[in-house]
């Protein structure tokens, strides 16, 4: 059974400053959990969305230079163990 009842913001202010000092520990904990879940996305997260984004023509120029890099570190390295 759910009862809804509409108290005004004063209110429930008054209520809570008579809760004993347990109870109003909970109901701190309580809503710093709250707001912890509902924490919005950090600035990293919002800079990383709005930031640039690769083209398709872009990303396939990053990988053929990522394997000629590492293509080329491979030979490197089989020439300075092969002697």
């Amino acid at each position: 059974m759910q009862v809804q009842v509409d108290i005004d913001f004063n209110q429930l202010v008054q209520i809570i400053r008579t809760l004993p000092a347990e109870q109003l520990s909970q109901l701190k904990a309580e809503i710093e959990n709250k707001t912890i879940a509902m924490k919005p996305k950090t600035r990293l997260e919002t800079l990383l969305l709005k930031g640039p984004v690769a083209t398709k023509d872009q990303v396939e120029t990053i990988d053929a230079n990522r394997k000629a890099i590492n293509g080329g570190q491979r030979n490197s390295a089989r020439h300075l163990y092969s002697d």
